[in-house]
């Protein structure tokens, strides 16, 4: 299974990509953790609706067809680490990669979260775009860990 991270923006802190990638490869083959980042769409030359609507055409570009969409909106579902861990052994049941998508300044636009298989929320709080790639990362990395028996959760 392939874990695919489609996130809008390509630029992040220097301190956020070595976090993620630091959490990336301590992931198994068998489940890959990849990040698929694409353009952010300039600001202020269109509406939000208009910039959302690109950015989600960039978003739908970078994820392989039949994957598990998983949308991270505030709005979405709350899960504690046991009940991620509970949904990634399913995911791998269910035999597709997984595709969660993180959006830009404005959020999704509601065409590509009308099209998701499931949507979480990370947290109640609004989170710079930088913080939603290393927390993601650590959270399915953690999840992983604890369906695999590995001590780095500890109850």
């Amino acid at each position: 299974m392939q874990i695919i991270l489609a996130a809008v923006g390509q630029r992040q802190p220097a301190w956020a990509d070595a976090a993620y990638d630091d959490f990336a490869k301590r992931f198994p083959a068998e489940a890959r953790l990849v990040l698929k980042a694409v353009k952010a769409e300039p600001r202020g030359s269109r509406s939000a609706e208009q910039m959302m609507a690109a950015e989600a055409q960039r978003l739908e570009a970078a994820v392989p067809k039949g994957v598990r969409r998983v949308v991270l909106d505030e709005r979405g579902t709350r899960m504690t680490t046991v009940q991620l861990a509970e949904r990634m052994e399913f995911w791998l049941g269910d035999g597709r990669d997984v595709a969660f998508f993180i959006g830009g300044p404005d959020g999704l636009h509601p065409s590509l979260k009308a099209t998701a298989d499931e949507t979480l929320r990370l947290s109640d709080l609004t989170l710079p775009h930088a913080f939603v790639r290393v927390m993601l990362a650590e959270a399915l990395y953690r999840a992983w860990t604890l369906r695999n028996g590995h001590p780095y959760h500890r109850e």
